[in-house]
């Protein structure tokens, strides 16, 4: 009973955090004649409801692609139609009215789009939460709550989806089905909803060699001449059939199918888009890879380097298809396909801070410092949005609720489960205690220095010379700790060390 009351509290304050984000300011307000994520979002509702789905992807008189053209997979434009313009057109037809409501903006609709994405949390991310937390993670319920509390009260979703405005609890929820389904054995189901994450956003390719890694590897564990082959086929079976759903409607037409996968993936925009704190946004400080650098030669540069950090992990996994082994994969390879791969946006570090959060009950230091340091990556775009407010009330939240709630229900030092990895390097020069006091002495440093740029962003005006001084900062010294994290992250996966009570196995 203590437990179903605390777990009700632990959702009421999700919804309620989320709320209270929703009444800030969102991408593009006001802001014509482009606007902003909102409005995409809007405009997608706006082109699904009035136009033959032949036309959806496709440049036409009706349809503008230089103006927020639909550039994600099928299940995206489904959602606009069926669960967002339908109930629009109920509402009030002039807001999805053909070309006349481009740029529409009033308080009723604001408020049903900031219900829609609560709705879509209530309904897909935040039981997976509960239901990964207090299935696939070891401890006393009291902590099990602690750790969804913490997962739900993530500041970068919140600001995102509730702030700038999009929709990435939904394919982040499914993803995170996929991880429950494969946790709890059911792996057909979890299949399934990872491959509806795929075709909800393509950014899911992040997640998707680990997922491969681990169902192949757990089939060759059983046999690939009995079991094994039975279950290979039914995944496989699985994923085909969801696939064709997803698709059906394009697949009649071949030009249909190659214009959709046109738009999901446009190499035209180049390398990297905005500040994002990444490899070669940070490395485009020194050197101008953009201009020294062919498009064909940035491509092969980001796809040789991102396979390069991706292999090893995922390799890992296909030998010992384990939950522990797949959570420390999916953030290796996410964070690597975040830091080197091609056209990369700075909301995409949401996609490995998903995994990141999953090792929260494991690594709750080095989890939370990444969680800190990936919203904060985003305050250039939290600012231009007018989310100063929220990002500072979310933030402190988020690092009480991490470091002291976490840590007074788990006496054991919060980096203590995996220092054993970092000693295998370090016996000889560092002490345990000492390796304990130096991480724990970097994070404090590293949280002054993220408070500081904080401040001085908002404060000071940057020298006419450097208008992108700050941004920049922002976006180097977060890639600094996004490559430190991943070294830390594939080493605690490749070396393994054991605890006293291991993490849970699936096979």
């Amino acid at each position: 009973m203590e437990t179903w009351s605390l777990i009700s509290i632990c959702v009421l304050l999700g919804l309620t955090t989320r709320w209270a984000v929703s009444f800030s300011s969102y991408s593009g307000a006001g802001k014509a004649p482009m606007f902003g994520d909102y409005e995409a979002q809007r405009h997608w509702q706006e082109v699904t409801y009035n136009l033959p789905l032949k036309e959806w992807y496709f440049n036409t008189t009706d349809n503008d692609l230089g103006y927020w053209g639909l550039d994600y997979p099928p299940l995206t434009a489904y959602h606009s139609l069926f669960m967002c313009s339908y109930v629009t057109k109920l509402i009030d037809p002039a807001w999805v009215e053909l070309h006349t409501s481009r740029g529409y903006e009033s308080a009723s609709h604001k408020l049903f789009m900031r219900t829609t994405v609560l709705f879509a949390d209530i309904v897909i991310y935040i039981p997976a939460v509960i239901l990964f937390c207090f299935y696939l993670t070891d401890g006393s319920s009291r902590k099990k709550v602690a750790t969804a509390l913490c997962i739900l009260l993530y500041p970068g979703l919140i600001l995102i989806d509730y702030g700038h405005f999009q929709y990435n609890g939904v394919s982040l929820g499914l993803a995170l089905w996929g991880v429950v389904g494969l946790g709890l054995g059911w792996d057909l189901l979890g299949s399934l909803a990872f491959t509806l994450a795929l075709n909800y956003k393509q950014m899911e390719l992040y997640h998707s060699l680990p997922f491969f890694c681990y169902l192949l590897g757990k089939c060759i564990k059983q046999g690939l001449m009995g079991k094994g082959l039975l279950l290979l086929v039914k995944i496989s079976l699985t994923v085909l059939a969801t696939f064709a759903l997803c698709w059906w409607p394009f697949l009649s037409d071949p030009q249909q199918i190659l214009q959709v996968l046109h738009r999901l993936f446009p190499v035209d925009r180049g390398l990297f888009e905005d500040k994002v704190a990444n490899t070669w946004c940070s490395l485009n400080v020194l050197i101008k890879i953009k201009t020294l650098l062919s498009r064909d030669t940035q491509l092969l540069l980001s796809f040789a380097l991102t396979l390069l950090f991706i292999l090893p992990s995922s390799i890992k996994l296909l030998t010992k298809p384990t939950l522990w082994q797949l959570k420390l994969a999916l953030v290796n390879s996410s964070l690597a396909f975040f830091l080197f791969s091609f056209q990369v946006h700075e909301k995409s570090i949401l996609l490995p801070a998903l995994p990141v959060c999953l090792l929260m009950n494991e690594l709750p230091l080095m989890s939370i410092w990444f969680l800190l340091a990936s919203t904060f990556s985003m305050l250039p775009l939290l600012l231009k949005d007018g989310l100063l407010l929220p990002y500072v009330v979310t933030s402190l939240a988020f690092l009480y609720l991490g470091v002291y709630l976490l840590s007074a229900l788990d006496r054991r030092s919060e980096e203590e489960l995996m220092l054993a990895s970092c000693l295998k390097l370090t016996q000889y020069c560092l002490s345990k205690h000492t390796l304990s006091l130096l991480v724990k002495f970097t994070f404090r440093v590293s949280l002054v220095a993220m408070a500081g740029l904080s401040f001085t962003s908002v404060v000071l005006e940057p020298p006419a010379r450097l208008p992108d001084l700050f941004p920049v900062l922002v976006s180097v010294f977060s890639f600094l700790h996004f490559l430190a994290l991943l070294l830390y992250f594939n080493l605690v996966q490749l070396t393994e060390p054991p605890s006293k009570k291991g993490p849970k196995k699936t096979n």
